[in-house]
């Protein structure tokens, strides 16, 4: 079969069978976890965030491919969950920047597609990891755009992607050691071969086996986001900033008298890095948008006018916001009468009644009900940026894999909005305590971040499936106790599971354990364990919470 002309009608139809398939296979990619935790939900966000693209593209009536392929990538955005989901939409507005200006794709265009996606995919993550869903993309997109080379047939291309995929799926255990000690492949990778296989299922009509070799699967992206995936920006020290100035610039692009060079994302990027910290620069088609802290403003506006007018311009100078700070009693009236009704709104991410009350008790405005399996989409965030009305909002994810969803929100959002990298409840109920309403969101988001080192969070959950990881035994449905998310025990006691977990977790700086049990235990259990760790610990102050929580028997945290 040769096909020479790729049309927008053939892309919506790949997309929908790209669809079925990831859809039919995501619970099964959600049983492939390196930890044998009931949070495996790779596949369910990686099905969410495709279908929101394909739900766009199905309702889209165009006759170029350019439009469709920017349907899907907009969908995508709005749906992306989770970090394998962020990743997809990544891989997919790459996709569709590619086709730009074109009605139809041949060969090479298709290739040359696949390899755009893989360039915006890596520009995301801040430390990209090998042997994830990344590796997957990347290789099999090399190998397309080479056979792209000796022939005009969009169907081998598409083979060509799909076979490398597999072969790159199954090198992932020598990319990544903890894959390879439980034997398994990384299920984002995994995921992303199912819509691969969707689509050359659609070009050609006939079932497509992606099996690897590998008995089982894994997605190690979960894992390793907490070490390898780097939030936006650094910390302004309250007693020596080295740049004063905030400064924010909005630029459309191509337009104005002043416009001298054209735009090029690392290059503008690369040049500002230079005059200052704290970057941060967000550019689609039409706008670029840019954040940075230095001691030159006007730099800065002067820079952005090469490319285009300036639509939007804000500079803070941040040691006088910083001595505002030191003299919260004395702002003027007149101060007072600028303020707006709420000029704060915080979010967290949050599941249990008991959870989100202890939240809502130090202040947060919003709880977006989730967390592990209920990982919330880019849109859902947005939706709570908006809800909250305030000048300024902070965000706390509280999970590793719900963060980079709000990055990509606060990017998005024209609102001012931080991203406290809160990796559990513990870490965010402990961040709350440094938020102070009077400060400037520099000086909260440091204060706040600096807040997570102090607490060591703890879990008590189910194993789902028998397995061997860093040398200890687990067997399914013994009680796990992990610690800043490495698994340190497992009993087949639930009580013997918590009371190891908490002597791990305790040493001679210990001052205060607090207990949030979830739907799952009782309060009389929790109060036993208490005692016990009261009696064991002397200098140890005990608290006990009801957090109402799924998934997790117990959160702990020790300060």
């Amino acid at each position: 079969m040769n096909k020479t002309e790729l049309t927008a009608s053939d892309l919506k139809a790949m997309v929908e069978v790209a669809q079925e398939r990831l859809s039919e296979n995501a619970e099964y990619v959600n049983s492939l976890n390196v930890f044998p935790v009931p949070d495996g939900d790779t596949g369910t966000n990686m099905n969410l965030s495709f279908t929101s693209g394909a739900d766009r593209v199905a309702l889209a009536e165009v006759d170029r491919i350019d439009q469709l392929g920017k349907d899907l990538a907009k969908g995508l955005l709005m749906g992306a969950r989770g970090n394998s989901g962020v990743i997809l939409s990544q891989l997919f507005r790459g996709f569709s920047k590619a086709m730009e200006g074109k009605a139809s794709l041949n060969a090479n265009d298709f290739a040359a597609a696949f390899s755009q996606g893989v360039e915006t995919a890596y520009k995301a993550v801040m430390k990209p990891v090998e042997g994830t869903i990344l590796t997957v993309a990347r290789e099999s997109a090399k190998e397309g755009a080479e056979k792209a080379k000796h022939t005009d047939n969009i169907i081998e291309v598409m083979e060509t992607v799909v076979q490398s995929a597999k072969v790159s799926l199954e090198n992932t255990p020598n990319l990544l050691a903890v894959l390879k000690e439980v034997g398994v492949v990384d299920s984002g990778g995994q995921g992303l071969l199912f819509i691969y296989q969707g689509f050359l299922e659609s070009l050609t009509g006939e079932k497509v086996s992606v099996k690897t070799k590998t008995i089982e699967k894994a997605d190690v992206t979960e894992i390793a986001h907490h070490e390898n995936f780097g939030n936006i920006g650094h910390a302004v020290t309250s007693e020596n900033i080295e740049f004063g100035y905030c400064t924010e610039i909005m630029v459309r692009l191509g337009e104005g008298k002043t416009v001298s060079e054209e735009f090029d994302y690392d290059v503008f990027r690369n040049h500002l890095n230079e005059v200052g910290d704290s970057l941060l620069v967000v550019a689609d088609d039409e706008i670029v948008k840019v954040h940075v802290h230095t001691e030159y403003p006007g730099e800065v506006m002067n820079y952005g006018q090469k490319f285009g007018s300036l639509v939007k311009i804000k500079v803070d100078n941040m040691r006088l916001q910083h001595d505002e700070v030191m003299e919260k009693g004395s702002a003027s009236t007149a101060t007072e009468k600028e303020m707006p009704k709420k000029p704060y709104g915080v979010i967290a991410v949050a599941a249990g009644e008991g959870v989100q009350n202890l939240f809502k008790s130090l202040g947060v405005a919003t709880i977006i009900p989730g967390g592990q399996t209920m990982n919330p989409s880019t849109e859902d965030i947005l939706k709570a940026i908006d809800s909250c009305n305030a000048e300024k909002t902070i965000i706390l994810p509280n999970n590793k894999n719900i963060f980079m969803a709000a990055e990509q929100a606060a990017q998005v959002s024209d609102r001012e909005v931080v991203v406290i990298p809160s990796k559990t409840i513990s870490q965010g109920l402990t961040a709350m305590l440094a938020f102070d309403d009077q400060a400037n969101l520099d000086t909260n988001k440091e204060n706040m971040t600096l807040e997570l080192d102090n607490v060591k969070s703890g879990q008590i959950t189910n194993a789902v499936r028998d397995t061997e990881i860093d040398g200890l035994a687990i067997t399914k449905d013994d009680y796990m106790g992990i610690v800043d998310g490495k698994i340190v025990t497992s009993h087949a006691d639930r009580f013997s599971a918590v009371l190891e977990t908490l002597r791990q977790m305790i040493d001679e700086d210990s001052e205060i354990v607090t207990l949030i049990y979830g739907e799952e235990a009782t309060e009389e259990e929790t109060q036993n364990i208490a005692d016990n760790i009261a009696e064991e610990f002397e200098d140890v102050e005990v608290e006990v919470q009801a957090g109402n929580q799924p998934v997790y028997t117990y959160l702990i945290s020790v300060e």
